[in-house]
């Protein structure tokens, strides 16, 4: 008698998988370990110089450029980039009547001293924009002490500190900060007095068109015709050689916007940077400018710098001060 077949079903077997992570930012050691660059999942990137910790570009989810940079930059070390974001530290220019800076070249070392590349990290803002687009930001952090400096510029400024610079690139904008600390210690400990500023070079069309807005009715010092004065109760138009120190009457979390055809283009918000510095060389100031390329590049740029500036940070031993801006597009 043939056996029946079982009407026993042998049941599915069922597979239960992890939902794989979201996008993360991706943060590359480029061009002989001298480049840091950063891009989001949205596609938002930013590249960073380690000499001077110097950002030469910024571009959105288009790939459209926010920042100027002069195409006779030196990008080998050997002078301070032009165009980008340099930092200045720890004098802004030169002052020949301030013992402690009076020794070093203009806008100090910073720029010109490589950096260490301290690492990254990320952030969400909420669940679901992770879910949709992966982390909405990377941090990218910077350091920089007297052991960095070359033998001259230790000689010039002896004195125990620490820097770390972050920049932070986000889908609204760009962040940098700076942390700067007294690392001397005890009663033996110096104190030391600095200044510093974000050199940024903001992209533009066509000056022409350009005007910026927050500086009204605010006093400045006008490095051309060699004034103080104040400015007027309207926006800011850029018409020839300018190059002024405002602090503006709005405080730092008042924005600064530049606007282009009437449509606002950046917007800049301070935290413990008082001053704005705002310069564009002209057609004269370009032409005297040897890495300033091409000479028609004035038309493209405005810098709008956020910096401490007038008169003096002071720390002693121990001590720590913090800056920093953002800027929205």
């Amino acid at each position: 008698m043939a056996s029946k077949a079982s009407s026993k079903k042998t049941p599915p077997t069922l597979t239960v998988s992890s939902p794989g992570l979201p996008p993360q930012p991706q943060v590359n050691i480029t061009h002989g370990n001298s480049r840091i660059s950063a891009v989001l999942p949205t596609g938002e990137s930013v590249e960073i110089m380690l000499y001077g910790a110097t950002i030469l570009s910024w571009k959105d989810t288009a790939g459209n450029e926010k920042l100027w940079l002069s195409e006779g930059a030196k990008l080998d070390g050997s002078k301070a980039v032009r165009g980008g974001v340099p930092l200045v530290f720890p004098v802004f220019g030169t002052d020949a009547s301030h013992t402690e800076t009076s020794k070093l070249p203009q806008h100090g070392f910073a720029r010109t001293t490589r950096w260490e590349f301290l690492g990254k990290s990320t952030s969400e803002s909420s669940a679901v924009s992770s879910m949709d687009g992966g982390d909405n930001s990377v941090k990218l952090d910077f350091g920089l002490s007297h052991s960095n400096l070359s033998a001259e510029a230790r000689a010039a400024w002896p004195y125990d500190f620490g820097l770390i610079y972050s920049v932070t690139l986000s889908r609204d904008g760009l962040a940098t900060s700076i942390v700067v600390r007294n690392e001397s210690e005890g009663e033996s400990g110096k104190g030391f007095e600095f200044q510093t500023l974000m050199h940024t070079y903001l992209r533009v069309n066509d000056i022409a068109d350009v005007s910026v807005e927050g500086l009204e009715s605010s006093p400045y010092i006008d490095k051309v015709a060699v004034k103080t004065t104040t400015s007027p109760a309207e926006k800011l138009s850029i018409t020839s050689k300018t190059d002024r120190v405002y602090t503006p009457a709005g405080g730092p979390s008042k924005p600064v916007v530049v606007s282009e055809a009437g449509k606002k283009k950046f917007s800049i918000v301070r935290d413990n940077l008082n001053e704005v510095v705002v310069w564009n060389p002209w057609k004269d100031g370009a032409e005297e400018i040897g890495d300033f390329t091409p000479k028609t590049g004035f038309k493209n740029m405005i810098c709008v710098e956020a910096g401490a500036v007038k008169g003096w940070q002071k720390l002693e031993a121990g001590e720590t001060w913090e800056g920093g801006q953002i800027i929205n597009c």
